[in-house]
């Protein structure tokens, strides 16, 4: 009659020593070299902290109406210039040229959230002026919710010139959160909620775009308008208006942060276990050796069950 395995399971065989024996001192040395040097690897091969990580998120971006133009007319400084702000527009004189304006944000994939704004500007002017160059400053709420709570005023400055005086500025590109340090990971963050453009302010050097741009450039937080192809347009006609159409698109953002604590031990008990595993498997081997060889005298202890008659 033959026989077939039917079930199976391993026996466990125990070793044991005294406390002050050769065996003890290399259970306890197998123990630190088990677990010790796997913690240095992990942190010598670097990486093992997380210290900054990133997270995608669509911002909340709403075009907040307020501008500032300026247009070259020559080459000898002669300037156009509007904005929203009546203090600003006191003080321009008969450089003042009031423009129609048309400006609508749009939700394409109906999100909740807009994903662009389509801005019109026809700015009138004599039939001797040309424009040279024209500099744009636009304004925006901006809003980040998923990790820290960012509420801030922000800018687009739109900038082109040409030799050749033309009849129409087209601008189409991404308005692009730039850091200079990553977020924490939670937090209200409301710092640069504040208005980029003092709108109260009488004095000229308030508007100044030097000025505007060198303090706007100061903050942790700041948005780019990058445009990497504007169309400049020649030809225009005595009594045309100069034309500006910019596309500024909102997309989503890689925003920088640095982890919190549970995500810290998270992300470097991954890179510990993923050495250990390494480290018990070679060293269960060799106390396999060691102990089953009797390299190091021990008493082995069999399994032994007793049976009920």
């Amino acid at each position: 009659m033959g026989f077939f395995e039917v079930y199976s399971h391993p026996a466990l065989i125990r070793y044991k020593t005294s406390v002050c024996t050769k065996a003890t001192l290399f259970a306890i040395a197998v123990l630190c070299l088990t677990y010790i040097p796997p913690l240095l690897v992990a942190y010598r091969s670097q990486g093992f902290w997380l210290k900054r990580s990133t997270y995608e998120e669509q911002p909340v971006i709403r075009f907040q109406y307020q501008m500032l133009l300026v247009a070259a007319t020559s080459s000898r400084g002669d300037y156009v210039a509007w904005s929203t702000y009546p203090n600003l527009n006191n003080l321009l004189g008969s450089n003042l040229r009031i423009p129609m304006v048309s400006a609508r944000e749009e939700d394409q994939n109906q999100d909740g959230k807009m994903d662009l704004l389509n801005l019109q500007l026809e700015i009138p002017l004599l039939a001797e002026e040309q424009v040279y160059s024209v500099q744009l400053l636009l304004t925006f709420s901006y809003q980040l919710f998923r990790m820290s709570t960012v509420v801030m005023q922000n800018l687009a400055f739109v900038q082109h010139s040409s030799a050749v005086p033309g009849s129409q500025l087209f601008v189409s590109g991404d308005l692009r959160l730039e850091q200079r340090s990553p977020l924490p990971h939670r937090g209200l963050h409301t710092t640069y909620n504040v208005s980029v453009i003092d709108g109260s302010s009488p004095f000229a050097s308030s508007y100044d775009l030097a000025n505007i741009i060198g303090e706007y450039q100061k903050r942790n937080l700041t948005t780019v308008f990058s445009c990497p192809s504007p169309v400049w347009t020649v030809g225009r006609a005595a009594e045309a208006p100069f034309k500006i159409s910019a596309v500024v698109r909102y997309p989503v953002e890689l925003i920088s942060y640095r982890p919190g604590f549970w995500e810290m031990i998270k992300f470097a008990w991954i890179q510990y276990v993923s050495v250990l595993l390494i480290f018990l498997w070679v060293f269960r081997r060799i106390q396999d050796f060691v102990y089953e060889n009797q390299v190091l005298p021990t008493v082995p202890l069999l399994p032994f069950k007793q049976h009920k008659t």
